[in-house]
């Protein structure tokens, strides 16, 4: 049942802040020669959170045009990741168990792809991560991705808000450093005002953990406590 919890929670959180969940957009008719044109941006909107129609997506994900694209093409093949994320989730909550693990190999594959050509691409480290958990390995393998994607990210807004979602589904099963990562990532969203993100982060957590994460927003000063309570009942009512 926990693991399953875990799936449910980080598969959602993926999708939502790295799939997008706004506007619907999508162009059908790629072609073969314009299509790492299309997929750098492709990646650019997906990371600004817009959102992709469903059937765009399967359609690009199973072209045969993307067939050629070079394994050290990271942009195009982070678009290719984004873009499956959210039909994984689609086929998660539909009980197509197949679709649902042939996704999820793809993801592993394209995020292994950029790392090899990109070690540095603390996005890839984080769906890595996200993966072991949705596979309900919580173990320290698992929580090594995510201390690398911290280290090859530590101050970017872009990545810290996706990463706080994901990571705050486990954070009572992290290691003491980890844990103290994921919750000062928090505390320093919060602080430059980065604020409904992690406060949807908050409020799926469990009661224990938003202990932890309260504790680090009492850290703060007035006026961000403030905002953070305002968004929190904001986001209740």
């Amino acid at each position: 049942m926990g693991s399953r919890v875990h799936l449910t929670s980080v598969v959602t959180a993926l999708t939502i802040l790295i799939g997008g969940s706004g506007l619907l957009w999508g162009a059908l008719n790629l072609q073969r020669s314009a299509i790492a044109d299309e997929l750098h941006s492709y990646a650019a909107r997906l990371l600004r959170f817009e959102g992709f129609a469903p059937a765009a997506a399967q359609r690009i994900v199973d072209s045969d045009a993307i067939r050629n694209l070079s394994d050290c093409d990271t942009q195009a093949q982070r678009a290719l990741v984004l873009l499956e994320i959210p039909l994984a989730e689609a086929a998660m909550r539909s009980g197509a168990t197949g679709d649902f693990d042939r996704h999820m190999r793809s993801i592993a594959d394209r995020s292994g792809r950029i790392l090899t050509c990109a070690p540095r691409d603390s996005l890839a480290w984080l769906l890595l991560f996200g993966l072991e958990v949705t596979q309900g390995r919580i173990g320290d393998h698992a929580f090594e991705l995510l201390a690398a994607s911290y280290e090859t990210s530590p101050n970017e807004a872009w990545v810290a808000l996706r990463r706080v979602t994901v990571a705050t589904p486990v954070l009572l099963s992290a290691p003491e450093g980890i844990r103290q990562k994921i919750l000062d990532e928090f505390k320093n969203l919060v602080r430059h005002r980065y604020v409904e993100i992690p406060v949807r982060a908050f409020l799926a957590a469990p009661a224990s953990a938003q202990k932890l994460l309260q504790a680090r927003i009492e850290e703060l000063d007035t006026p961000s406590q403030e905002l953070f309570a305002r968004t929190v009942q904001e986001l209740r009512s």
